[in-house]
């Protein structure tokens, strides 16, 4: 090995570990915020003895976590039940890698990002397959086969409101689907595509297994599903692939269909030439935070479907939506249609039908 292969192996490792750091502090108090966040929303304090304000609380999980005996079931499958957790976090990770977090500022600028994502987020259903089968525990392996079943439900949602992204955008590439969502908020995808970004936003929240898709967790029906037999460190990966998950599908949220780090601002007379109208990487994290935001405020706000009911709005709903407007888009395509105008019909439609099933629902109940 050269000087130079050396070299530029210490630099892709050290812009690897400035992803991978601040990632896992952003995964630590993310738990802080939610449990600060939903204490506020339900009147209580949250955390707050560890440090001060509680501050240092992730901190103290952290080191309770490292401390605690992990324990292997008896007649388990010891390799298949340390190497799941792995299978888990490690997609979680590897898909950090061709994430544009500014024009300049990515790890790996492929022309196939998307694709990438999609490979990535996709292997994480084997590390709850595996869990739950190395755990030799009927409890962990019917929650296992409940979260897998629910994932690939919404997966496939997933994937066809991403083929909506890049029909729109004519590219696989995360950096040039942001690009071509230059001019403005209203040049954004969240207008033209609304129908697939509400689709793959809530799918996103279902594939992480959170509320109030958390039916693979439910206590009081299989304990604490796939990971029931899990303590220690190796619990406390598959609690850090599900954080990072979060982060990961509202950072992608932001990038396909909120412009990025484009600013809201830019294209508006008398702001174009200030600060406010230039791209920077905060709009990226402040849209990101509040995508991630919204997965808390869900937890605390909506009550558990049903499996059925879960598994019904995947497969019968989400999917003909995903398919219905990938052919709207594609008719609008070929009419050379803008998107502006697109989105601006597809929200007056929606907002037309929300206000006339209100009165509906209002005359009901009068």
């Amino acid at each position: 090995m050269t000087m130079d292969m050396l070299l530029d192996l210490i630099f892709i490792l050290l812009k690897a570990f400035a992803i991978i750091i601040p990632l896992m502090l952003g995964v630590a108090y993310l738990t802080y915020a939610e449990r600060k966040l939903i204490g506020y929303m339900q009147i209580r304090v949250g955390p707050n003895r560890v440090g001060p304000k509680g501050w240092l609380q992730p901190i103290a999980d952290a080191l309770k976590l490292l401390m605690k005996e992990i324990v292997i079931p008896t007649n388990a499958n010891k390799f298949l039940f340390v190497i799941a957790p792995m299978l888990s976090i490690g997609p979680s990770l590897a898909a950090w890698a061709v994430v544009p977090f500014s024009e300049d500022l990515v790890l790996s600028n492929i022309d196939a990002s998307l694709l990438y994502i999609l490979a990535m987020t996709s292997l994480g259903v084997y590390g709850v397959i595996v869990a739950g089968w190395a755990s030799n525990s009927k409890y962990a392996f019917l929650g296992a086969m409940r979260s897998a079943a629910q994932i690939v439900a919404y997966e496939i949602a997933m994937g066809f409101a991403l083929v909506g992204v890049l029909m729109a955008a004519h590219s696989i590439n995360l950096h040039e689907i942001v690009m071509q969502q230059s001019g403005g908020i209203w040049h954004w995808y969240w207008m033209p595509l609304f129908p697939l970004f509400l689709v793959y936003f809530i799918s996103g929240v279902a594939e992480t297994n959170r509320a109030p898709f958390d039916v693979a967790e439910g206590e009081s029906e299989i304990v604490a599903g796939f990971h029931v037999e899990y303590s220690g460190m190796t619990f406390a990966v598959f609690f850090l692939a599900e954080y990072a998950n979060i982060i990961l599908i509202a950072v992608l949220t932001a990038l396909m269909f909120m412009g990025g780090w484009l600013s809201p601002f830019q294209g508006i007379p008398g702001l174009e030439s200030t600060f406010l109208a230039a791209p920077s990487i905060v709009w990226f994290l402040m849209k990101s935070a509040f995508f991630a935001f919204l997965f808390l405020w869900f937890r605390a706000t909506f009550p558990r479907y049903r499996y059925d009911q879960i598994m019904r709005l995947g497969w019968k709903v989400f999917i003909p939506i995903t398919i219905i407007w990938i052919l709207v888009l594609g008719a609008v395509i070929a009419a050379k249609v803008s998107y502006v105008t697109l989105g601006l019909t597809t929200v007056g439609f929606v907002g037309a039908y929300l206000l006339f099933n209100k009165l509906v629902t209002g005359s009901r109940t009068s």
